[in-house]
């Protein structure tokens, strides 16, 4: 498609889920498949719909109207593996965030048509599809995309977990691809109408896009073991450097937790520390050699 054709599907898909966000839910399975228009030779041939709410849940409570509680749990997917958010693939507990990321994913593949994590098989399909979109930078995604895209991406995927969208922002930064009204191949009502009810968000220069912290080290050398368990009371570290490792492991066992899951990045670990193990004590020992270099 023609970058300004997948803008105006950008502008339209912020705006339908801004409304969906509005209601308390998110999506779950943003992706192409999707999305449909209106029946050919009706008012709405022209219009943007998304379809298929079996993923949807709830992002704020219905009783307090607070977001839900941040939880994590590895054994629990969600999702289309090719264009899941990253938190998604973790077991983490969905939000506003990962439908937008979902949604770059998808403005990505009809710009390119294809994305750079097509073509892996196997039982570990979702682990390889997982490690790709954390070690891929988004220069490197957006490589033949116009900027918009790329400052797209970067802006969702360094949301935090109940950071409230802004989305008249996002939509204006698209601004530049879209064409005068006669041209475009869809409607793009309900992007304008949000541009006219709150205004367009700006590029000021203390508002560009955080610089990206979330993937850390490419995951060259990284595997995970869990085991499925019911909801827990969870500790998470990322980014440990070896010297450091016992100090995490020894605070969390003096608060009841222990070692559920990890991995190893280079010289860098990642734990999930658990109080619903079962366990009593536990023994660890750090090996030099963690997994040959060619496992």
């Amino acid at each position: 498609m023609t970058p300004s054709m997948v803008a105006c599907i950008a502008v339209e898909a912020i705006s339908i889920l801004e409304k969906l966000h509005a209601k308390g839910f998110v999506h779950g399975d943003v992706k192409p498949e999707n999305f449909l228009l209106g029946q050919p030779g009706s008012p709405d041939e022209k219009k943007l719909f998304l379809i298929d709410l079996g993923l949807a849940s709830r992002w704020k409570e219905t009783s307090s109207g607070q977001h839900v509680d941040y939880d994590q749990r590895p054994d629990i997917f969600r999702g289309t593996i090719r264009y899941a958010s990253v938190h998604a693939h973790l077991g983490r507990t969905g939000s506003r965030r990962d439908d937008l990321e979902s949604l770059a994913y998808t403005l990505i593949f009809l710009l390119r048509g294809r994305l750079p994590w097509q073509g892996y098989q196997g039982e570990n399909k979702s682990f390889l599809v997982c490690k790709k979109k954390m070690s891929i930078s988004p220069d490197l995604m957006c490589c033949y995309c116009a900027p918009p895209f790329k400052l797209f991406l970067e802006t969702v995927t360094n949301m935090k977990f109940d950071e409230e969208p802004n989305y008249p922002k996002l939509i204006s930064l698209f601004d530049e691809l879209i064409e005068p009204q006669h041209l475009r191949p869809i409607r793009i009502d309900g992007a304008l109408k949000a541009g006219q009810k709150r205004g367009r968000g700006s590029h000021d220069e203390d508002e560009q896009p955080r610089k990206k912290v979330r993937l850390g080290s490419p995951a060259n050398q990284w595997i995970s073991v869990y085991n499925a368990k019911r909801p827990m009371k969870q500790r998470y570290h990322y980014n440990v450097a070896e010297a450091r490792l016992h100090q995490h492991i020894e605070k969390g066992n003096e608060d009841g937790l222990f070692i559920s899951s990890v991995a190893s990045s280079a010289n860098l670990w990642a734990l999930i520390m658990d109080a619903g193990t079962g366990f009593t004590s536990q023994v660890y020992e750090l090996s030099q050699i963690f997994l040959h270099k060619v496992y």
